[in-house]
């Protein structure tokens, strides 16, 4: 059997004490990711709803001397659009936070 009187170190066991590991990242608290998907939900609907503008199709029929209109048929206006982006987007951060969560869990 061989004495060695120098301390024998395993892979990663020389750091000093004093010395602190390999940094693993910025940690976000758990409750920031779904609140920042519900702002966005919210904040899009708010955007979406506040931009509407029910400006209807409609063409004219010179033969029969009236004006012939969609009922239900409107055009989106881009602030409608931008503010269903911003909530697909924040129903999206939903869906991936849960599946995260669910994927820690089980594994």
């Amino acid at each position: 059997m061989l004495i060695c009187p120098v301390r024998l170190t395993c892979m990663g066991e020389n750091n000093e004490p004093n010395e602190h590991g390999p940094s693993k990242g910025i940690k976000v608290p758990a409750a920031v990711v779904p609140l920042l998907g519900v702002a966005a939900v919210l904040g899009g609907c708010l955007i979406a709803y506040l931009n509407r503008d029910f400006t209807g199709w409609f063409a004219y029929a010179p033969l029969s001397n009236k004006p012939l209109s969609a009922n239900g048929a409107a055009f989106i206006t881009q602030g409608t659009q931008i503010g269903l982006a911003v909530a697909v987007a924040g129903l999206l951060l939903l869906a991936f936070w849960v599946g995260f969560r669910l994927g820690r869990r089980t594994g």
